[in-house]
């Protein structure tokens, strides 16, 4: 990234930036008054990636700096979370005396929560033994409770207490409860992914029947839009989010969300009566009333099959990590269903990508 343009004193700039260019990505619809959402100007991220430089008896975060077309070391780091920058010190100074934990160590992941966990996976061009295992151990009991180690190499894990971190993001003053798998989709922004949880539960409000929501991941929105629906029928693809769902939806005591493991294909193809699935043996797809969908797609967005289905139901909500292919998707859902709310979220400061949010509802 562009280590450059990491400065608070900008944001307000570059945040209108970004608002002026998503008015002028939908200029062509007729849409409300775009609804922003800031980002903290710092300490954001809950998530950050590093590799590790060795220099003889050094050693040192680095990232590529795309404006200087450099590697640049790096003590702290603005965007991510204080409790990151706190243990990006404390571990440093753990590694650099200990040969057993850095030795051909070449990339540390961490992964942070509002309320108080870290995750560290330590990344090696090696295989871990008995030695990293006892030295990680001593780091662990160290630290305490709130810390807990990964140690990856070549066919190797190695999993010191646990690899997930238990998050808990407010909506409207209510706690949900998220479990957070190492290596798995998160959001990366906690207050904003609050924000953007509290705008799909407004806009979602006094809906009839049912919401079916495609790519649910761990859960994220389903849990906290249950209360706006009779039942949730939501799917997703990888099995370590189902499971990390599946968990969430019994910690936060929810009783009317079902999830499936599947494509956003696949199921497209179930409800078209193209395919039968085993996994959906015991589920009539039919029986429930669902009025609203809900999709949350990767950044090349909605397939052209998944497009037409979505057509079907009276409000579509959809969040976008990818403004330009949501328009491209546009071409398809606007001939049916006009924009009623518009949302851009600042998931990413100081970086062109946008997040945005839209209701959609039959013409």
């Amino acid at each position: 990234m562009d280590l450059s343009a990491l400065d608070p004193s900008q944001y307000e700039s570059q945040l209108a930036t970004k608002c002026e260019r998503m008015r002028e990505l939908f200029a062509d619809y007729a849409t409300p008054e775009l609804q922003v959402f800031r980002s903290e100007p710092q300490h954001y991220r809950m998530r950050a990636e590093f590799r590790i430089w060795h220099d003889g008896d050094d050693l040192n975060y680095v990232m590529f700096d795309k404006a200087a077309q450099a590697r640049v070391a790096v003590t702290q780091f603005l965007p991510a979370s204080a409790l990151i920058n706190e243990y990006m010190l404390k571990l440093r100074e753990a590694l650099l005396p200990n040969p057993a934990l850095r030795f051909k160590l070449f990339q540390v992941d961490f992964l942070s929560t509002l309320s108080g966990e870290l995750v560290i996976s330590l990344l090696y061009h090696r295989q871990l033994d008995a030695a990293w295992e006892t030295e990680i151990n001593k780091l662990r009991a160290a630290w305490g409770n709130k810390v807990s180690f990964i140690g990856r190499a070549r066919k190797q894990k190695i999993m010191v207490d646990r690899d997930y971190a238990d998050e808990v993001l407010h909506v409207h003053g209510q706690p949900y409860h998220y479990r957070q798998i190492e290596n798995s989709f998160t959001q990366p922004n906690g207050k904003v992914a609050e924000q953007m949880l509290e705008w799909a539960v407004d806009a979602t409000r006094n809906s009839d029947g049912d919401l079916l929501e495609l790519y649910c991941g761990s859960g994220n929105f389903s849990l906290a839009l249950a209360q706006n629906f009779e039942r949730v029928l939501a799917t997703e693809l990888a099995k370590p989010s189902v499971e990390a769902a599946q968990h969430n939806i019994a910690k936060n005591n929810i009783d009317n969300v079902t999830i499936i493991r599947m494509s956003a294909e696949d199921f497209t193809d179930a409800m078209n009566g193209v395919r039968e699935f085993n996994r959906l043996k015991g589920i009539d797809l039919h029986a429930f009333n669902c009025n609203t969908i809900f999709v949350d797609p990767p950044r090349a967005g909605l397939d052209s099959e998944t497009e037409k289905m979505v057509q079907g139901y009276e409000r579509i909500l959809y969040i976008s990590c990818n403004p330009e292919t949501l328009l491209e998707n546009m071409k398809t859902l606007g001939q049916t269903h006009n924009i009623t709310q518009l949302a851009l979220f600042d998931q990413f400061p100081y970086t062109h990508h946008m997040e945005a949010g839209v209701l959609l509802e039959r013409k």
